[in-house]
């Protein structure tokens, strides 16, 4: 995810906050303290490594590492405490929502499987607590966060912006949820291949550095992935790199070459010649149009 400068209170209404925090300078055992409403849901991402939580309603106490997150339900008002050994600065993003308007967006009387939802939010079973694994950021929930961070409009556009890409990130931590749960035996090569492409594919990676940097054999790597996603891994790079580059393209204010570095491509002609390849136009052409 793209530093930011911007830290403090980002959007405020009746039934949202919006929240990035950053320490200034970074130093060794820095704290935080952070505070969740009164019967409201509170999603955390945590943006930088090796942070330690402990809320007071929570027993457990939980490490985090970079690009980790909770979706977490606080009955009452209450302060957690974030820290790290670490010289490293604190930076997180929270979003609180007020209980009622989950309880009204998810409608549990309208079926059973709603009412579940509801009961898992309220039982924090999103936290992963049970299995002490806080849950990653997927590429999608990064962009989210991006666009959210990075949005200008301000008045009842922002409200509908807002709403819209939080009930996104909802159906995208619902998800994730379900295929964790419905996965009982350990991950195999091909969701590890999957998630370090995740976390990397922006960066000077190639298809044969996985294998490498994971300790997996490069047949493994091939065979496994495409059984499993039924595209190559080069393909799956690809298609995170140009999802992320069509996003971007519409900022006229961000040059090509820093799209396409911020991309994952060391030379700007390869990656105008992967964007033309998969949208049939240049990077300028559909800038213009």
């Amino acid at each position: 995810m793209k530093n930011s400068s911007r830290s403090g209170l980002l959007f405020s209404s009746e039934n949202i906050k919006m929240i990035i925090q950053e320490e200034p300078q970074p130093k060794k055992f820095s704290r935080l303290h952070m505070i969740e409403s009164k019967a409201s849901f509170s999603l955390l991402f945590l943006l930088s490594p090796n942070i330690r939580l402990e809320a007071n309603d929570c027993d457990t106490k939980l490490l985090f590492k970079k690009n980790q997150y909770i979706l977490h339900y606080s009955a009452r008002e209450s302060t957690a405490e974030l820290w790290t050994e670490s010289p490293e600065t604190i930076k997180y993003f929270q979003i609180q929502i007020n209980y009622q308007y989950i309880f009204n967006l998810i409608d549990p009387e309208s079926s059973r499987e709603n009412a579940e939802i509801l009961e898992n939010m309220i039982r924090n079973n999103y936290i992963f607590l049970h299995k002490k694994t806080p849950p990653y950021m997927t590429v999608e929930m990064h962009m989210i966060l991006n666009e959210l961070i990075s949005y200008s409009k301000k008045g009842m556009m922002q409200r509908l912006f807002v709403e819209a890409k939080i009930i996104k990130l909802l159906i995208l931590i619902f998800e994730q949820f379900n295929e964790k749960n419905t996965t009982r035996e350990e991950p195999g090569i091909s969701f590890i291949v999957k998630k370090f492409i995740d976390e990397n594919y922006h960066k000077n990676i190639r298809a044969e550095d996985i294998g490498k940097l994971t300790g997996i054999s490069q047949n493994k790597i091939r065979k496994e992935f495409k059984n499993h996603y039924h595209m190559t891994v080069t393909d799956y790079i690809s298609e995170l790199r140009m999802l992320k580059a069509k996003k971007m393209i519409i900022d006229k204010d961000i040059m090509i070459k820093e799209i396409a570095i911020e991309c994952g491509y060391e030379y700007v002609q390869n990656f105008t010649r992967a964007f033309k390849k998969k949208f049939g136009v240049s990077p300028e052409q559909l800038r213009k149009g």
